[in-house]
């Protein structure tokens, strides 16, 4: 069982997910804003972190690039869930470290399988 930060302003994407990885037999912690979120990976750090970009307080890139910078939490496996779905957007997720990169409307099926392909190639 991994352990699976997941932060998203939206209650219902938030619930979503959360539910579909604990289906899946995962431990998920969920936060509504970015420094929450925050806090906690650095208190102790999650297998994989999905991130939301547009959230309160701070964003998903901001909280990435935070995760990216500590040692503690610099190899946290980071998958941004978001609207953004420009190429901009995407190229600017990619540039400040996030592993994958998720579009919404997005299908939790996939999603789940996203996140087991990043804890696989992790775990190698």
């Amino acid at each position: 069982m991994s352990r699976i930060l997941v932060a998203d302003d939206d209650p219902d994407i938030r619930d979503l997910v959360t539910f579909k990885l604990a289906q899946a037999g995962h431990e998920v912690r969920a936060y509504d804003n970015g420094e929450d979120a925050l806090a906690a990976a650095l208190d102790d750090a999650p297998d994989v972190a999905v991130l939301d970009i547009m959230m309160p307080k701070l964003s998903g890139l901001d909280v990435c690039v935070a995760l990216r910078g500590d040692e503690r939490t610099a190899r946290v496996p980071v998958l941004l869930l978001t609207a953004k779905a420009q190429e901009s957007d995407v190229t600017r997720g990619f540039a400040v470290g996030a592993d994958d990169y998720i579009v919404k409307p997005f299908s939790p099926r996939e999603l789940l399988m996203r996140v087991t392909a990043v804890l696989a190639r992790t775990s190698s």
